[in-house]
């Protein structure tokens, strides 16, 4: 608990058994309330490793549903359990839990909603074995976001994220595609609620173990990326009328 509100890590896998115990290591279990993993059908051992940690809340997928399909079973299984602060960790041990504290911290203060942890603030991204072109289309198409949808982060596509209950249950993230640009659907919600959202420098690390897509599924995000941010665009103004941007009831 943060001052009386839960606090729920959720951890979204695929073939994670190799770094998992590292990654729990590292969370904070006196600040946190309940861990939800949800395996997207791995070929791994990860729901027997996550069994063996003592992990609590496990859904398993029996087929792959994708990085965003991944991140619905967790959202929806955190506001069952009435989660008021939801941190999305990866359980591959690219983000560091140790962050935790502060994301946590930012929101139970009410200071923002939302918080991201950002690989590109400071100097760390190339440091910490971002691939150059990779460290390129991340500068390109967070200039386009911005500009398209009014707002100003350092990047858009980092996948440590934290949120307040209330964001979680206003945005209707289930009407996202399944895929990796869901998380730049939700961002681009987020806005368009009117939600605040705050960046804190995070480490990079990428490393043998670490989850990545290869260039054709990124070149594919990337095109996703700046639909998402025409369809905003287009959706500020009332040209469009996009189930993804109304309100949960």
């Amino acid at each position: 608990m943060y001052k009386g509100k839960k606090v729920i890590v959720v951890l979204p896998a695929y073939n994670a058994a190799l770094t998992l115990e590292k990654t729990l290591n590292e969370v904070p279990s006196d600040l946190v309330d309940e861990i939800i993993l949800c395996d997207d059908a791995s070929k791994d051992n990860t729901v027997e490793k996550a069994r063996e940690l003592g992990i609590k809340h496990i859904i398993a997928h029996e087929s792959n549903k994708g990085y965003g399909g991944n991140q619905k079973s967790l959202y929806n299984k955190a506001l069952a359990l009435d989660g008021d602060i939801v941190i999305m960790l990866h359980p591959d041990y690219q983000y560091t839990p140790l962050l935790i504290p502060s994301m946590v911290n930012i929101i139970g203060e009410g200071l923002y909603p939302v918080v991201l942890g950002s690989r590109i603030l400071g100097k760390g991204a190339l440091k910490g074995g971002m691939p150059l072109y990779k460290y390129i289309a991340n500068r390109i198409l967070t200039a386009s976001q911005n500009l398209l949808i009014n707002y100003k982060l350092s990047e858009y596509h980092t996948g440590y994220r934290a949120f307040s209950g209330e964001v979680l249950r206003t945005i209707n993230f289930n009407a996202n595609n399944d895929d990796f640009v869901f998380d730049n659907e939700m961002l681009s919600q987020i806005v368009f609620a009117g939600f605040d959202i705050g960046e804190v420098t995070c480490p990079t690390k990428y490393f043998e173990e670490a989850s990545s897509i290869n260039l054709p599924r990124s070149i594919k995000y990337g095109l996703g990326v700046l639909r998402v941010s025409l369809q905003h665009f287009f959706a500020k103004l009332g040209i469009l009328n996009l189930e993804m941007y109304k309100k949960l009831k």
